[in-house]
C-alpha cells in the first residue's frame, strides 16, 4: 500500500494536516477609534496588585515550657554549626550566629561565637566592630575595652576603630583614658584628620597648652602649607598673633620652595594685613613674587593687586600692575618658549619698569631658545632679539663690553655656513665705528666677507672707506666683490662709476669691456646705460649685447635709450627735428625686435605682446609726433584658453591661460578654413558626379 504524498515516514500513515496544530485565527479589529474610558498604566498595575494572592508564610511558632525551649534552641544551634562548617569563611554566617546567641541572652556563647569568628578573619575591622558594640550595648565595659584594645593592637592603621575606641572613654568620662588612647594612636603617625580630632578632643576640654603641644608633634608629623597654616590660625584665634607670627615665620623658612608655598605666603601676608602690618604683609608679597616661579603664582599676583588698590600709592599699584602682566608673560613663554614676540614683549615690558638685572636675566632667557633647526626662515625673528640685546646694552645700560660681548656671542652662533645675517655683521662693525675702532669694524666686515659674503656687506664696506677716502681699498673690495659675484652689473657700473669720478677714464673703459666679457650677466642694460652722453659709442655697446643676447629686456632697453638719445652738442637741427629722429630710431629697434620674435621665436608670444605694448606707449607718450596706429594694426588679441597639467602628486587638472593670437596668424588660420571648405566642396561634387 503506497503512502500519500504529504505523509510524513516518520509519522506512520498520519499525514502533516493530520498533525497541524491549528491556531485560532486573530481576531480582527474593525473599530480602531480610541476607546471613551481611557486605561492607564499605573491602573493596570493597582488592579494586578489587589488580585494578587496572599504570601504563604509559615505559623508562628509558640514556645511554652523549658523543655520546648532547649529543642528550639538546640535545633538552631545545630542549623548554625552545620551552616557554619559549609561555608566557613562566610563571615556575615558567624554575625548571625553570635547575634542569635546575644538575642537568647547566652553572652558567654556568643562570645564564643565571636572568637571563633576571629580566629577565621581577625583583618576583618567589621567584626571587631561588631563584637564591640554588642559587649556595649550590653554595658559590659571592660569586655568591650578588651575587644577595642586587641582591635587597635593588631588593626592599627584602621582608623573608625580608634575613633570608636576614643568615642566610648570619652562617652563613658574617662578623659584620661581617652587621651591615653590619643597618644597610643599618634604613635602610629596617623594622618592629619587623626591629629585634628585629637586637637578638638583637648580644645573640647579647653587645654590650650596641650592642643599646641600636639600642633608642634603635628607639624614635624606632616610638614604641609596646610598644617601650619592651621597652626598659626589656631595661635590667632587664642589671641596669641606673636606665637602665630612666629609660626608663619618657621613654615616660610622650611616650606619657601614648597609647591603648596603660594598658599603659605597668601595666608602670612593676610594675617599681617588684619593685623594693620602693611609694610610686612608688602614684603612677604613682594618676597614671595621674588621667589615663587611664576606659573603658580596666579593667586599671589591677584591678591598682591588687591593689596596695592586698598593700601598702596600710585607707584605701588603700577609696580602690582607690572607685576600681574610679568605673571602673565612667564606663563606664555612656560607653554611655548619659541614664540619670540612674547619675549619681544615681555622685555618690552621690562625695558619699561627698568630693573637692569632683570632685563639682562629675561633677554639672556630669551636668546637661549636657539631655533630648533639650521634653516633661515626659523632664524629671522629669533636674531631680532641678539641685536634688541646689543642695543640696550649700548644705548640704555651705556656697557660697551657687555655690547660687543652680545655680539661677539652672536656671530659665532649663528651657522655661516648654511646660512648668515648680514644686519649682524654691519651692526656690530658699525658699532665698532661709534667706538672709534676702525681696526675692529675692519675685521669684523673682512670675517663676514671670508665667512658669509653678501651684497650688503661689500657695499657698505665700500661705503666705509670711501667715505675715510681709502680708494685702494676700495679697489681691492670691489675686485673682491666682482670675483665673488662676477655676473653682478650693479658692482661692475659702480666699480665703473668709482674711476670715472676720479677722471680715469681709461679705467673705467676696461672695467666696462670686462664687464662685458663676461659670459653670464644678471642685469646687461645696467652697463650699457652708463655709457649716456657718448650716444656712438653705447650704440656699438648695444649691437654688441644684442649680438650676445635677445632678451626682451635688452631690446626694450636699447629702444627706450634711442628714444632719449638727444644730441645737445647738434646746432643744425631744431629739438622737434631731434626728436622726431629719436623716435625714428626707437622705431626701427622696436621693428628690428619684432621681426625677431616673429621669426627666430615665435614661441615666446607673451614677450612679443609686450614689446609692442611697450612701443605703444612710447608712441601714445610722444603726443603729436607718435603715431599710434603703426602699433594699433600689429596688436594681438587676447584668447583664454585651458589645457591639462599634471600636478606633482601625479593627478591632472584643467587650469586656465592667457594666448595670443597674432594678424599674421589670423590670415592662416582664414585661409586653412577657406582651403578645408574648398576641398569639401570638391568632393561634394565628385560624389554627385558618381551617382
Amino acid at each position: 500500500m503506497s503512502l500519500s504524498k504529504e505523509s510524513d515516514p516518520t509519522l506512520g500513515y498520519l499525514t502533516r494536516k493530520d498533525t497541524e496544530v491549528k491556531l485560532p485565527r486573530p481576531t480582527r479589529v474593525k473599530n480602531k477609534t480610541p476607546a471613551p474610558i481611557q486605561i492607564t498604566a499605573e491602573q493596570i498595575l493597582r488592579e494586578a496588585r489587589e488580585r494578587q494572592e496572599a504570601e504563604i508564610r509559615p505559623p508562628k511558632q509558640k514556645i511554652t515550657d523549658p523543655t520546648e525551649l532547649g529543642e528550639y534552641r538546640l535545633r538552631k544551634r545545630k542549623e548554625f554549626e552545620d551552616l557554619i562548617r559549609r561555608v566557613r569563611w562566610n563571615i556575615g554566617v558567624w554575625i548571625k550566629y553570635a547575634q542569635w546567641e546575644e538575642s537568647q541572652k547566652d553572652f558567654k556563647r556568643a562570645r564564643s561565637v565571636w572568637e571563633r569568628a576571629l580566629e577565621v578573619d581577625y583583618k576583618n575591622h567589621t567584626l571587631w566592630l561588631k563584637y564591640a558594640e554588642v559587649e556595649m550595648k550590653n554595658k559590659f565595659i571592660n569586655h568591650a575595652r578588651n575587644v577595642w584594645d586587641r582591635a587597635v593592637t593588631l588593626l592599627p592603621r584602621v582608623d573608625q576603630l580608634w575613633y570608636k575606641y576614643i568615642h566610648m572613654e570619652e562617652m563613658l568620662g574617662n578623659v584620661a583614658g581617652a587621651r591615653q588612647v590619643f597618644e597610643r594612636w599618634m604613635k602610629w603617625m596617623p594622618d592629619q584628620q587623626g591629629w585634628l580630632s585629637y586637637i578638638k578632643f583637648e580644645l573640647r576640654y579647653n587645654e590650650i597648652e596641650r592642643a599646641r603641644g600636639i600642633f608642634e608633634r603635628f607639624v614635624q608629623c606632616h610638614p604641609r602649607v596646610g598644617v601650619w597654616i592651621r597652626y598659626a590660625k589656631f595661635e590667632m584665634k587664642n589671641g596669641e598673633v606673636a606665637k602665630a607670627r612666629n609660626v608663619y615665620e618657621r613654615a616660610v623658612e622650611k616650606l619657601a620652595d614648597d609647591e603648596e608655598a603660594e598658599q603659605l605666603f597668601v595666608a602670612f601676608a593676610e594675617f599681617e594685613e588684619r593685623c594693620k602690618e602693611t609694610e610686612r604683609a608688602r614684603c612677604i608679597y613682594k618676597f614671595a613674587l621674588d621667589h615663587i616661579p611664576k606659573g603658580r603664582a596666579e593667586d599671589l599676583y591677584r591678591k598682591f593687586v588687591a593689596f596695592e588698590k586698598q593700601y598702596g600709592d600710585r607707584e605701588g599699584i603700577e609696580d602690582a600692575i607690572v607685576g600681574k602682566r610679568r605673571f602673565q608673560y612667564e606663563d606664555e613663554v612656560r607653554k611655548n618658549p619659541l614664540n619670540y614676540d612674547s619675549w619681544f614683549d615681555y622685555i618690552r615690558l621690562e625695558e619699561s619698569v627698568g630693573n637692569k638685572e632683570r632685563i639682562r636675566e629675561v633677554y639672556e632667557r630669551a636668546i637661549a631658545n636657539v631655533p630648533p633647526a639650521e634653516e633661515k626662515r626659523f632664524w629671522q625673528r629669533y636674531i631680532y632679539l641678539w641685536i634688541n640685546y646689543a642695543l640696550y646694552e649700548e644705548l640704555d645700560a651705556e656697557d660697551v663690553d657687555r655690547t660687543r660681548d652680545v655680539y661677539r656671542e652672536c656671530l659665532n652662533l649663528i651657522p655661516h655656513s648654511k646660512f648668515s645675517f648680514a644686519k649682524i655683521w654691519l651692526l656690530a662693525a658699525q658699532f665698532e665705528i661709534r667706538q672709534l675702532n676702525l681696526k675692529g669694524a675692519r675685521q669684523i666686515l673682512g670675517n663676514a666677507i671670508g665667512k658669509a659674503p653678501k651684497d650688503k656687506i661689500f657695499k657698505k664696506y665700500i661705503e666705509i672707506e670711501l667715505q675715510l677716502g681709502n680708494i685702494d681699498r676700495c679697489r681691492k673690495l670691489y675686485e673682491k666683490y666682482l670675483e665673488w659675484s662676477p655676473e653682478n652689473c650693479y658692482a661692475w657700473s659702480k666699480y665703473a662709476e668709482l674711476e670715472r669720478s676720479l677722471s680715469e677714464t681709461d679705467r673705467a673703459r676696461a672695467i666696462f669691456e670686462l664687464a662685458i666679457a663676461q659670459p653670464a650677466l644678471d642685469m646687461p642694460e645696467l652697463l650699457w646705460k652708463t655709457a649716456e652722453g657718448e650716444f656712438d659709442r653705447a650704440r656699438v655697446l648695444y649691437e654688441r649685447l644684442l649680438n650676445r643676447t635677445k632678451h626682451l629686456k635688452v631690446w626694450i632697453s636699447y629702444a627706450e635709450f634711442e628714444a632719449t638719445a638727444i644730441d645737445q652738442n647738434s646746432l643744425d637741427l631744431t629739438e622737434e627735428e631731434q626728436k622726431r629722429e629719436c623716435l625714428q630710431r626707437a622705431r626701427r629697434v622696436f621693428e628690428e625686435a619684432l621681426n625677431y620674435f616673429r621669426s627666430s621665436a615665435p614661441e615666446l608670444k607673451e614677450e612679443r605682446a609686450m614689446l609692442l605694448e611697450k612701443w605703444l606707449n612710447m608712441e601714445a607718450s610722444s603726443g603729436e609726433l607718435g603715431d599710434v596706429s603703426l602699433v594699433q594694426s600689429k596688436l594681438p588679441k587676447k584668447l583664454k584658453k585651458r589645457r591639462q597639467v599634471t600636478t606633482e602628486d601625479g593627478s591632472a587638472r584643467i587650469e586656465e591661460f592667457i594666448d595670443y593670437l597674432f594678424p599674421e596668424e589670423i590670415q592662416t588660420t582664414n585661409l586653412k578654413i577657406l582651403e578645408a571648405a574648398y576641398q569639401w566642396k570638391k568632393k561634394q561634387k565628385l560624389s554627385s558626379g558618381d551617382n
